[in-house]
């Protein structure tokens, strides 16, 4: 895997990893923050009754009240705004009108280009009073990816990122979706490198100064084999175990590393003080 000058390379996915400069920190600070502030609008929407559908509606109508797009919408055929992923479904899922039902848990994933830059970050919802083992899994899996990004540094590896939370997860008995990981992020809505979620230390590729992408573990109560339902895009457990998945943008910066997608108003993991 070489490396790139985010400046002069093409707009398009090559095999190289490309390296912003503080222009480009800018940029894409603006959409994280963006896609945030929409997933905290939303925390207030979420609750029993209302349809995924609905939420999709809401996302769409804040980022076209933002001047900012949808990067899901059609993109490779998908129709929807947002993904949004209940109980046993991993990543993925389609906006429905079907309600939301006291016990769910939902995730749900936005990405919003803004001045050509990709904001992209997932959060989950608690559906009313949930049972302790959805709230043990929500809790384990923001930890497992806030352990995952502290091991962002320049000189690290992805690998090291990977078994930070492998090593976490495996530890609470839940399992690491192997199927799906985060992505190179930037002008391109996915790019290099991938950031796959369980790995050995000091594997994978070096992480440098300037490199953007996602960290977005989905973590399973059950085993982690997933399957894609025939709609082409439902990622399910195979077990109908329940999943969960949070997702940041983050850069490596020459100290550590940047998250592009923190809540401005504090949400972390529900219950959100809405």
């Amino acid at each position: 895997m070489t490396y790139v000058d985010a400046t002069f390379a093409p707009l398009r996915k090559t095999g190289q990893i490309k390296i912003h400069g503080a222009a480009a920190f800018d940029g894409i600070r603006k959409a994280g923050a963006l896609a945030a502030e929409c997933l905290d609008m939303l925390a207030a929407e979420i609750r029993p009754g209302v349809s995924t559908d609905r939420i999709d509606r809401l996302a769409y109508g804040f980022g076209m009240d933002h001047k900012a797009l949808p990067a899901t919408l059609m993109y490779r055929g998908y129709r929807k705004a947002t993904c949004t992923s209940v109980n046993h479904v991993v990543c993925h899922g389609i906006p429905s009108e079907k309600p939301l039902r006291e016990g769910d848990i939902v995730n749900v994933d936005v990405t919003l280009i803004l001045d050509g830059w990709h904001g992209d970050s997932s959060r989950m919802y608690a559906i009313g009073e949930i049972p302790r083992r959805a709230e043990r899994l929500i809790e384990v899996t923001y930890e497992a990816m806030m352990r995952g990004i502290a091991a962002i540094r320049p000189g690290a590896t992805t690998g090291d990122i990977g078994h930070a939370i492998q090593s976490f997860v495996e530890a609470q008995h839940m399992t690491v979706v192997r199927d799906f990981c985060g992505h190179g992020v930037g002008r391109l809505f996915h790019d290099e490198p991938n950031i796959v979620h369980a790995g050995r230390p000091g594997e994978g590729i070096v992480l440098k100064p300037g490199m953007f992408f996602t960290v977005e573990p989905m973590i399973n109560l059950g085993r982690p084999h997933v399957k894609v339902l025939s709609d082409g895009w439902t990622a399910v457990t195979r077990d109908r175990s329940l999943s969960a998945q949070f997702e940041h943008s983050v850069g490596v910066t020459e100290s550590g590393v940047e998250i592009f997608t923190l809540s401005p108003r504090g949400f972390t993991r529900p219950p959100y003080p809405v």
